[in-house]
C-alpha cells in the first residue's frame, strides 16, 4: 500500500513565481498536479520549505479521505513525433512557415506552443513570427 512517505519522495513538480508588490511581494508556489496545492515566503528558499509543508498536508488529508492522489509521469520525452496530416492542411502551413521565412518545422513548433499557451519565447525563431 502507498503511504505518506511514498507520495513525498515522488518528484512532484514545483511552479513558482515572484509576486508583485500589489500581491503583497514575496514569492508563491504551486503544485499544479495538486489541485489547491499551494503556498508563499517572503524568498524562493522559504516558499519551497512552506510548499513541502503543503505538499505533506494535501497528501495526508487526501488518504485520510480515502482520495485518489495523482502521481507525476517521467519527463522522458524525446520532442520528436510523426505528424500525419491531409494535403489541404500541409500547403498552408508550409506558404505560411515561407511567408515568415521560418522552417515548416519552426512554424508549426510556434503555433502549438500558441494553442497550448506555451511561452512564444521557448520558440526560437529567425525572424519575429507574427499570427
Amino acid at each position: 500500500m502507498k503511504n505518506l512517505n511514498y507520495y513525498l519522495n515522488l518528484n512532484y513538480e514545483i511552479k513558482m513565481r515572484k509576486l508583485t508588490n500589489e500581491e503583497g511581494g514575496g514569492w508563491f508556489a504551486e503544485i499544479p498536479l495538486l489541485a489547491g496545492c499551494m503556498s508563499d515566503g517572503d524568498t524562493p528558499e522559504k516558499a519551497i520549505i512552506n510548499i513541502n509543508d503543503a505538499k505533506k498536508c494535501w497528501i495526508e488529508t487526501s488518504l485520510e479521505m480515502g482520495r485518489a492522489i495523482p502521481e507525476p509521469t517521467a519527463d522522458d520525452f524525446s520532442g520528436q513525433l510523426r505528424v500525419r496530416m491531409p494535403k489541404s492542411l500541409h500547403r498552408p502551413l508550409v506558404e505560411k512557415a515561407k511567408e515568415e521565412n521560418v522552417s515548416l518545422n519552426q512554424y508549426i513548433n510556434y503555433q502549438l506552443a500558441r494553442g497550448v499557451g506555451h511561452p512564444l519565447n521557448a520558440v526560437k525563431s529567425k525572424n519575429n513570427i507574427r499570427s
